[in-house]
């Protein structure tokens, strides 16, 4: 599974990100789902038996290999760019792949925290974000891209653990429940 997908996660560096103003709904896109501020992870649990993440690769960076629109997203507010963590993973809901996600994670992010993202594994990011005292969401932009499967959306978003920033990038596969099956070809 790893061969398939893994060329897709190209796409966050190139993608035409859209404030969600600027962003063109398709009939197809749910869009409730393309702009949940919770764990995406935590909807997603509730349409499947099992949801488990695949780990593509969880390891440091430095700062010159992030884009300048993620190092916008991360480090705008603090002026001091730093390694990052970037955690790539297939979300799989009941064997079948429904999105491709992508988290990079300052250094500054993972430390003095009640939980080790580095150490996730196969649990979804968002499973253990959203336990945390304080979490928000911001920065929220949306993209579409063609690919071999067809158009796919893409979300990228800010997420704020204990006032701590890490970035998260989105790909939504054709099985996933953000497609209005209905009226597609």
């Amino acid at each position: 599974m790893n061969d398939n997908f893994s060329s897709y996660f190209n796409y966050f560096s190139t993608l035409s990100w859209q404030s969600v103003e600027q962003f063109q709904f398709s009939e197809q896109l749910d869009s409730q789902w393309l702009q949940e501020q919770g764990s995406l992870s935590q909807r997603f649990s509730l349409q499947c038996d099992h949801l488990c993440a695949q780990v593509l690769r969880n390891q440091l960076v430095s700062a010159n290999d992030l884009t300048d629109f993620q190092k916008k997203m991360l480090f705008a507010q603090s002026h001091s760019e730093q390694e990052c963590l970037i955690r790539d993973v297939i979300l799989i809901a009941d064997d079948e792949p429904w999105l491709l996600g992508s988290t990079i994670i300052p250094r500054s992010s993972l430390s003095d925290e009640q939980f080790d993202l580095s150490q996730q594994g196969e649990v979804p990011l968002g499973l253990t974000v959203f336990q945390a005292q304080q979490v928000a969401r911001d920065g929220l932009h949306l993209g579409m891209i063609d690919s071999p499967l067809g158009a796919l959306a893409a979300r990228s978003s800010r997420l704020w653990m204990n006032q701590k920033p890490m970035l998260v990038a989105e790909l939504f596969l054709p099985p996933s429940p953000i497609y209005r099956k209905e009226g597609m070809k």
